[in-house]
């Protein structure tokens, strides 16, 4: 009998949240999984990693059915501590989310969930995080799992190139209003940041990070457009940040 895929599954709202019990039940149909997330809710970490702390990992009996892990550390930590627990074989896939709240565009960078699938592309394991456009404290997933199945089966049919993950975003309609799924790019979208200052019971000031996001790309070719018009977005993700276009431009300068 042939061995099932290893999935791993992490995300940055917590061991357990609504989105990663989704993303659970519909991982488990393809596969064996390892679960390792954050024992508390870690959005907006990014790509940070532990390292002026100690991480512990605790047994889970939130998924008695499954191997699974509270971690103290980040989304990425828990990809790190996932390789660290299968020195022996190498997974066949990572699934980071289901994210509460979209990830397009420039949210990628900020994004824990995104973070944790970009260090599996790192460590050369396929992988994709997976966000809901909602921020709603009952946001239904029910229709999120379509897209997740879809997504993962192709995944584990035609793999990615090494270095590469997948960014999906889902709209937050019901599975039956979902018009399918488009492959796109990153909008050229960004947070108009704001601080708000504010003083606490002591009279000590202290700051609170609020914003809006401006979408500044009318292009239909975008994450944010699909996802206004009722597609779950794809955008493949590499980690290279290089800036090959000014490489030759830059080697004119007189250093």
């Amino acid at each position: 009998m042939a061995e099932k895929p290893l999935i791993v599954v992490t995300n940055d709202d917590g061991i357990s949240s609504k989105g990663i019990k989704a993303l659970i039940k519909v991982a488990a149909e393809f596969g064996d999984l390892l679960i390792i997330a954050p024992d508390k809710p870690q959005s907006g970490m990014g790509h940070a990693i532990t390292v002026n702390n100690i991480i512990r990992l605790d047994e889970s009996g939130l998924y008695p059915d499954y191997q699974a892990y509270s971690c103290t550390g980040t989304p990425v930590d828990c990809i790190k501590m996932a390789r660290h627990f299968l020195k022996e074989r190498k997974p066949d896939l990572v699934v980071s989310g289901i994210n509460h709240g979209a990830n397009t565009s420039i949210s990628v960078l900020y994004s824990g969930t995104m973070s944790a699938a970009v260090e599996g592309a790192i460590e050369g394991i396929p992988s994709v995080g997976f966000s809901l456009d909602s921020f709603e404290a009952k946001a239904d997933f029910e229709g999120s799992k379509v897209v997740v199945r879809q997504v993962i089966q192709k995944m584990l049919s035609s793999k990615l190139p090494e270095g590469l993950c997948l960014n999906v975003n889902i709209p937050d309609i019901p599975a039956e209003k979902l018009k399918g799924i488009k492959v796109c790019r990153a909008a050229k979208a960004y947070w108009k940041d704001e601080l708000n200052e504010r003083k606490d019971q002591h009279g000590r000031k202290y700051y609170w990070l609020a914003g809006e996001f401006e979408n500044r790309d009318l292009g239909e070719d975008t994450d944010l457009y699909a996802l206004k018009k009722h597609y779950a977005s794809v955008v493949p993700i590499h980690f290279d940040m290089t800036a090959y276009h000014l490489i030759s431009e830059i080697n004119n300068w007189d250093f």
